[in-house]
């Protein structure tokens, strides 16, 4: 697999010793193009030994990372050593130049302070050994000043940058955290909502079974028909604890029901059904929003369960077009099959993201898809979310497998 351009240079990057030889080859081939051009006539000749003492500048350069003021330190000594073989002169202190970058970018403070401390001495004491010039003063402190300023912004960005990613890292792991709290919350609600069928359905099993031996007597048939209901409440309520329990488990939350006062509100309050579906789409119309509710196919009495996710899904994606898809209108599907019900909550807001601009895929989005996704996943369905197919607005559409109710559950 080829890398980007990027990915070499951050693949570069994290190992300094790497860079440093490269930067030390680099200047070393520029200290070289003196030795290697023709000189002109009369002057000296460039020996080894000038040649030598030049590289001696470089080599420092390989522990820059590693020890900036002290690579620093023996690049000038090498310079000044080098100044009695002579040799051709070099249009800049290559070395110097590099070590006073590497104290500035990655130096700490005492080392830039004795930088700055000990370089403009320095710089005006070599420019006196060579020429004592203003021309020269000015050139070689301005140079000095240029290394020491851009090491200092190299500094300064990679801060920003250390800041930028962990300040990246940070809202990342919140957004997990938070989208995890949304789960859990929503699990903690599913769980609730069973705990009010299983309630009915044991509240139901009693009453036959309270009602059973008073008919025995009297109208066996109707002590049959109690016992069978009796029967057929039991299982129905054993299939819908083990499907949700397995959800739970699965899930990582075998929550109990009423954790909140909120959480004992809804338990007292009677679940919703298909029925009540008319209800919440005319409350929802009282706001402003021209909500139509449409159906497809042939219903079927559905399980009390997969009742409440119908309605909580609704219920959840007509909110959510509310607060965020600044939509007119909204429809409401509920499309029988013979196997699945598809249930689609379509707008026709200008948001481009799930529930308007403030929206993220249905994977990892926020609470109100999160929420969804879990319901559907309780009962083995799934969830597409995305721009309508108009172009304009957006659809959420949840498809179940439909699971009829027991006679229990219709005889009541």
């Amino acid at each position: 697999m080829h890398l980007t351009l990027s990915g070499r240079l951050d693949r570069l990057r994290s190992r300094p010793a790497a860079v440093d030889l490269l930067v030390a080859l680099v200047v070393q081939a520029a200290v070289t193009i003196p030795f290697a051009v023709p000189r002109a006539p009369g002057a000296a000749a460039a020996g080894w030994g000038a040649y030598g003492m030049t590289t001696l500048t470089v080599v420092p350069l390989l522990w820059r990372s590693r020890a900036p003021l002290a690579v620093l330190l023996l690049v000038v000594a090498a310079v000044a050593a080098h100044e009695p073989f002579g040799g051709p002169g070099q249009p800049l202190p290559y070395s110097p130049l590099v070590a006073v970058f590497t104290v500035a970018a990655a130096g700490g403070v005492r080392q830039r302070r004795t930088v700055l401390g000990l370089g403009v001495p320095l710089v005006v004491a070599g420019n006196m050994v060579h020429s004592d010039s203003v021309r020269e003063h000015l050139f070689n402190l301005f140079v000095f000043g240029m290394a020491y300023a851009l090491g200092s912004l190299a500094r300064t960005r990679q801060a920003y940058t250390a800041a930028v990613e962990a300040r990246a890292a940070e809202l990342e792991r919140s957004r997990q955290a938070e989208i995890e709290r949304a789960a859990e919350r929503e699990r903690a609600r599913i769980a609730r909502e069973m705990h009010d069928i299983l309630s009915h359905a044991v509240s139901l099993m009693i009453v036959q079974a309270e009602a059973g031996p008073l008919a025995v007597r009297s109208d066996p048939d109707r002590a049959v028909r109690a016992f069978d209901a009796i029967s057929g409440a039991g299982r129905d309520a054993m299939h819908q604890l083990r499907r949700m329990l397995g959800l739970l488990e699965e899930r990582g939350q075998v929550g109990g029901p009423r954790q909140s006062a909120d959480g004992e509100r809804a338990g007292r309050a009677p679940q919703p059904t298909l029925d009540r579906l008319g209800e919440l789409v005319d409350d929802v119309r009282s706001t402003g929003l021209d909500v139509a509710l449409e159906v497809e196919g042939e219903p079927v009495p559905l399980a009390a369960d997969l009742q409440v996710t119908v309605y909580r899904v609704v219920q959840e994606a007509l909110t959510n077009v509310l607060r965020h898809a600044d939509a007119r209108t909204a429809t409401v599907l509920l499309s029988w099959g013979h196997e699945l019900l598809t249930v689609s909550v379509v707008d026709d807001g200008p948001g481009t993201g799930p529930f308007g601009s403030s929206g993220t895929s249905p994977t990892s989005g926020g609470r109100g898809l999160i929420g969804i996704r879990e319901r559907a996943a309780a009962h083995g369905g799934t969830v597409v979310a995305g721009p309508a197919v108009a172009g304009r607005g957006f659809r959420v559409a949840v498809t179940l497998p439909i699971v009829i109710c027991s006679p229990a559950e219709v005889g009541t």
